[in-house]
């Protein structure tokens, strides 16, 4: 239960740690299929071996607002976590999806024969991490709106992603009848979500459910798509601890 004190609490320690931890640690690329897709990790200062997760943006990208992706970061390497930050998309990709030059329905078709050559960008970048010196095995994904569904698709394919954590997202139709694996999860979702129905977070969380998965779902009443990103609602760090919560439970070895 969110309570209003506990909103206003998180939201003024949200206020009081705005400043960006910098830049991250190290950047590399990885290569899947003919692209090389460049990834910026966020490093834990804690010593040893180490669970990392993927953070999958959504469709307009991280420069968007990187801020709002680096307090995710910012919180999970505080717990020990490692985290990726993986540029999925092509020059090809970007071109097509941009609102300025699609519909939603091009989108969307674009979207779906995409999804599996995402999906194996994202095994291509387990593999890369777990073959790090400071990688204990254990790997989430965090995906974001377009981002949640990769997550969602990767991890249904690929058994070695320990947690999957989804916001405004969802698992991308083609998948549903088919899925036969899901690591636990938790998704995220605005009611007033208008650009990804609060319907498509209950869908994976029920697909969870049916394969025997962990799950939970969390709703946030009156809040729309991308509500996390705003810096000044009291929802922003609800769901950022609760995402950090989640891993740090769910990626210790």
């Amino acid at each position: 239960m969110i309570t209003r004190r506990m909103a206003l609490a998180g939201l003024a320690t949200l206020l009081s740690s705005m400043a960006a931890r910098g830049a991250p640690a190290e950047e590399f690329s990885v290569i899947s299929g003919h692209d090389s897709l460049p990834v910026s990790r966020y490093a834990a200062a804690a010593a040893g071996k180490r669970p990392a997760v993927i953070v999958l943006h959504g469709a307009r990208g991280i420069e968007l607002r990187p801020r709002a992706y680096e307090r995710y970061a910012d919180a999970l390497t505080e717990k020990g976590i490692d985290t990726y930050f993986l540029r999925y998309m092509t020059s090809a990709d970007t071109a097509v999806v941009t609102p300025m030059s699609s519909t939603h329905e091009s989108r969307e078709a674009y979207e779906t024969s995409r999804f599996d050559a995402w999906g194996d960008t994202v095994s291509a970048t387990v593999t890369a991490i777990q073959g790090r010196p400071e990688s204990s095995g254990r790997i989430g994904l965090l995906g974001f709106s377009l981002g949640g569904y990769i997550a969602a698709d990767a991890a249904a394919r690929d058994t070695r992603i320990a947690a999957l954590a989804v916001l405004y997202g969802g698992m991308p139709d083609a998948l549903v009848t088919k899925i036969k694996h899901l690591p636990p999860l938790i998704a995220l979702h605005g009611e007033a979500d208008r650009n990804v129905p609060i319907t498509k977070g209950r869908e994976l969380v029920a697909l969870g459910k049916s394969v025997g998965a962990e799950t939970e779902f969390v709703p946030y009443p009156g809040k729309a798509h991308g509500f996390d990103f705003s810096d000044t609602d009291p929802m922003t760090p609800d769901a950022v601890d609760r995402v950090t919560r989640f891993f740090k439970a769910k990626l210790a070895a």
